[in-house]
C-alpha cells in the first residue's frame, strides 16, 4: 500500500478531500514540468527524435527548434489528433499512427513521459535500444509504485510539496464551474513495477542506465547508447 492510500485509509475521505481541493486551486501538470529537464539532456547530435506516447504534443513542440526531424506516436487516436494540431504549423515534426515496434530508426534522442509502465518492460527497452544511434540518449520520466523506505520518503516529500509547487506554478485559485472542459484526457493506468525492480530488470538491456527519484511522484531513466 502506498503512502497516500495509507493516509486515505487511516485519515479517512475528509483529509483527502481537503488535499485534493488545495491541488485542485493550484493545478500544474506533473509530466509537463520535466520537459525543461530533458531539453538540458538532450544529446550533442540532433538530427532525429521521437517522443513515445506523445499525448497533445506539447514536448514535440518544444523538441522541434533542435532537431531537423522530429516524430510523435501515441496509441490513442485523439491525442494524435491533438497532438497534429498543435504541431501543424512545425514542418518538421511528424506524428504517426505508428507502433513503436514498427519504426525504423536510427534517432538521436528517444523520450517517454508517463509511459513506460504501459509498455511490456523489455520489450520497449530494447526496441529503444535497438532504434538509437551511437551516441543517441533515452530519457524517460516515469511512475512506479512505492515499494522501499526510500520510495515512501519520496512519496512523502511529493505529498508535502505538490500544493507548494502548484502555489509557485499557479498561484491564481483556478476558476472551475459550467462549460469548463480540459478537453480528451490521455489513458491513464496504475504502475506495478518499483523503481528497484524497473532497474535490476533494465541493467542487461541498458548496461549503465541512471535512475533518479524525483518529486511530483516521479523518477527519471537517462541512457546513452555507447558510440
Amino acid at each position: 500500500m502506498g503512502l497516500r492510500d495509507h493516509l486515505d485509509s487511516r485519515l479517512g475521505t475528509a483529509a483527502s478531500r481537503v488535499m485534493h481541493d488545495l491541488n485542485a486551486r493550484h493545478p500544474w501538470s506533473h509530466n509537463d514540468h520535466f520537459h525543461g529537464w530533458i531539453l538540458h539532456e538532450l544529446p550533442e547530435r540532433r538530427r532525429a527524435a521521437l517522443d513515445v506516447g506523445c499525448g497533445r504534443g506539447g514536448l514535440l513542440a518544444e523538441l522541434a527548434p533542435w532537431f531537423d526531424r522530429v516524430a510523435g506516436i501515441d496509441r490513442d487516436a485523439g491525442m494524435r489528433e491533438a497532438a497534429a494540431r498543435r504541431t501543424a504549423d512545425l514542418p518538421q515534426v511528424d506524428v504517426l499512427d505508428t507502433r513503436l515496434e514498427d519504426l525504423e530508426g536510427p534517432f538521436d534522442l528517444i523520450t517517454m513521459i508517463a509511459v513506460l509502465h504501459h509498455l511490456d518492460l523489455e520489450q520497449a527497452l530494447t526496441r529503444v535500444r535497438d532504434l538509437l544511434a551511437p551516441g543517441g540518449r533515452f530519457l524517460c520520466v516515469g511512475l512506479a509504485p512505492p515499494a522501499s523506505v526510500r520510495d515512501q520518503a519520496w512519496e512523502m516529500a511529493s505529498m508535502v510539496t505538490n500544493p507548494l509547487i502548484g502555489a509557485v506554478k499557479h498561484p491564481w485559485p483556478a476558476r472551475r464551474g459550467p462549460g469548463v472542459d480540459d478537453g480528451d484526457e490521455p489513458p491513464i493506468k496504475d504502475p506495478g513495477i518499483p523503481l528497484d525492480e524497473i532497474v535490476r530488470r533494465a541493467a542487461p538491456i541498458l548496461p549503465g542506465l541512471r535512475a533518479r527519484r524525483r518529486l511530483a511522484f516521479r523518477h527519471t531513466l537517462e541512457w546513452t547508447r555507447p558510440v
